[in-house]
């Protein structure tokens, strides 16, 4: 793509492309079992900001990976969100009734479809990943299989939703939170830049490091920001209900730090993800961009 097309251009287009090839991967809605296909389909298709497949095309570009490529990666990356989101939105977990701007996958399917639709949805995106046109990996842990199972699983964003569940109620350190959102957000917007890139050129241990510590400050930025629209935005403006997390008890940046405090963070985790990508040039200029809207955004 022509790297002088404007974010706004540029982020509407991926995030088109992501949402067709999500709709060829996910079966119709007409195809047995059609209620579960049906629940698939209404979770993930037309909605959603697609933060996660922007940034596996933004790290990807920065490989000088072809989009076609980086297309397996940003369909798995947002299935196994989607997924993450039904599950999380059930009675046995966070109780909502809103997501993205309609109602919660239980609320529309009932709660014994919405609960297989996220099993299908996580399934589903590996499958994908095992069409990707990659080559070999090195070592068996820098395959997209082994990063984003790790990034999903009990040592990333489930293990990260439990300890979620285990401290409501309870006051934790920056450091605790910090850990805990690392894992619940973190770690998958962290899979998305190591599958985007892995898509493309090998890069140096330097260069992967600076990724490194690129998506571990975007991630961070882009749960403080949660916490301060759960506090300062409104259903209609969020899709999802607002104020959740204080009517839940759940520790937030905001209740540790306070509101102006967790703004200033934003801002410093924003700088962090700027400076990591100075070693990459012109190359890194849709991760810069998407670390300004991650940590600007309103909704």
């Amino acid at each position: 793509m022509n790297p002088d097309v404007a974010w706004p251009i540029w982020s509407r287009e991926r995030a088109q492309r992501v949402e067709g090839a999500l709709a060829r991967a996910l079966p119709e809605s007409t195809e047995l079992p059609q209620p579960l296909h049906a629940a698939m389909r209404y979770s993930v298709l037309g909605s959603g900001k697609r933060v996660r497949a922007l940034l596996a095309y933004a790290s990807g570009e920065l490989a000088g990976a072809d989009a076609a490529v980086v297309d397996h990666a940003a369909v798995a990356v947002e299935l196994i969100h989607a997924y993450s989101l039904i599950h999380d939105d059930l009675p046995c977990m966070d109780d909502d009734v809103l997501r993205r701007g309609k109602p919660t996958c239980h609320i529309a399917h009932g709660e014994a479809m919405a609960l297989l639709a996220g099993d299908a949805l996580q399934t589903l995106a590996f499958e994908v990943l095992t069409k990707a046109p990659l080559s070999h990996p090195k070592t068996p842990d820098e395959s997209q299989i082994a990063i984003l199972a790790t990034a999903s699983g009990s040592r990333g964003m489930a293990g990260g939703q439990a300890l979620d569940l285990a401290h409501v109620g309870e006051a934790l350190s920056l450091n605790e939170l910090e850990r805990m959102h690392a894992l619940k957000t973190g770690a998958l917007i962290h899979a998305a830049v190591r599958l985007g890139a892995a898509c493309g050129r090998t890069l140096d241990q330097a260069q992967a490091g600076a990724l490194d510590r690129y998506a571990a400050a975007v991630g961070l930025a882009f749960q403080v920001v949660d916490d301060v629209l759960d506090v300062e935005g409104t259903a209609e403006s969020l899709g999802k209900t607002a104020g959740k997390d204080a009517m839940q008890g759940k520790p937030t940046y905001v209740t540790l730090l306070g509101l102006g405090r967790a703004k200033e963070r934003v801002a410093e985790l924003r700088d962090e993800a700027h400076t990591s990508l100075l070693g990459f040039g012109a190359g890194a200029r849709r991760l810069k961009e998407l670390a300004d809207w991650i940590a600007l955004r309103k909704n």
